[in-house]
């Protein structure tokens, strides 16, 4: 099959596009017939070794966590999927080796879910990882609650978007960050949005005087300290992407795997409360430059790359 791989660590220049053995499919997986991957922040820092501690890597990698599709043939011991089914999958297992940025995945029964009827392909594959870690962080680390009040950081992007959206959702109010040219989007998807940088806890602190009930950091770094200052008395506070989160009492999160909750999303898709925005969809060959477009920090919502099976 075709595929991307890398085999060894480094920039979108190390991305390959050529011909991979064919998976093989074990009794707890289903072979997939990938129609789109969507590309994330998790991808370049597992390309450029970033997650070398916790990941082994068993070149050449092919990359990609997240995938929709088409079931071509389920493992034996599968009951959950029957060819033909229209699937999506957080693939993610504990080392780098068999991503979705290819023809064919095996994916795990327990990384899978139906794709939501509503939504095309490349719409689906954006939906995982992103609404995986939305979801998981907000009702595990933040327990939000109707009422309360949350700041959202990068609310344009693939998390933060899901983020808004599902906050909202649960009857929170929602203040989400973003570039001035994203603010009308935020809005759409029922935030308040503010504009990050300098004056930042000024800007939310006119917002929420008192102070926000929860605070989701996809950023790290002065954002996450300043989101520990614009606590309320008994405020929550995660972060995605800094560890220094525990030293200020929060928690640090990282997305699993979850059929149910993947599940849980797709009914939420196809009862429209949570819509996936795609930037950019590429060709799988060009899958460097999906990566060089996620390096920039300014894509809204996903990018994906797609399997044009027309070929």
């Amino acid at each position: 099959m075709k595929a991307i791989t890398y085999r060894s660590y480094g920039g979108p220049e190390v991305l390959e596009y050529g011909e991979v053995r064919d998976p093989k499919v074990g009794p707890d997986s289903v072979l997939v017939k990938v129609r789109a991957a969507a590309v994330n922040p998790v991808d370049r820092h597992c390309r450029a070794g970033h997650l070398d501690a916790l990941l082994d890597p068993v070149f050449p990698v092919i990359p990609g966590w997240d995938v929709s599709g088409v079931v071509v043939q389920p493992g034996v011991a599968v009951t959950e999927f029957a060819p033909g089914d229209e699937v999506i999958g957080y693939v993610r297992e504990d080392f780098l080796s068999r991503g979705t940025f290819a023809e064919y995945v095996a994916a795990p029964v327990r990384t899978l879910a139906h794709k939501p009827r509503n939504l095309t392909f490349e719409e689906a594959a954006g939906l995982p990882l992103a609404g995986l870690t939305a979801l998981q962080v907000l009702t595990g680390g933040l327990q939000v609650q109707e009422g309360d009040v949350v700041l959202v950081h990068a609310a344009a992007g693939g998390v933060g978007s899901f983020a808004v959206q599902l906050a909202r959702h649960f009857g929170a109010r929602v203040i989400g960050t973003a570039s001035e040219r994203n603010h009308a989007y935020v809005r759409e998807l029922g935030g308040e949005p503010v504009t990050y940088g300098d004056g930042l806890a000024e800007r939310v602190r006119a917002l929420a005087p008192e102070g926000v009930d929860a605070a989701f950091d996809t950023v790290g770094g002065e954002t996450l300290r300043v989101s520990a200052e614009l606590l309320a008395p008994g405020g929550r506070l995660a972060s995605i992407a800094d560890g220094d989160v525990t030293g200020l009492g929060g928690r640090y999160c990282w997305v699993r795997p979850d059929a149910a909750d993947l599940a849980r999303l797709t009914a939420l898709a196809e009862a429209d409360v949570v819509t996936v925005h795609v930037d950019e969809a590429l060709p799988l060959h060009e899958a460097a430059r999906a990566h060089e477009l996620i390096e920039t920090g300014r894509t809204r919502g996903k990018v994906v790359v797609t399997v044009d099976w027309a070929e």
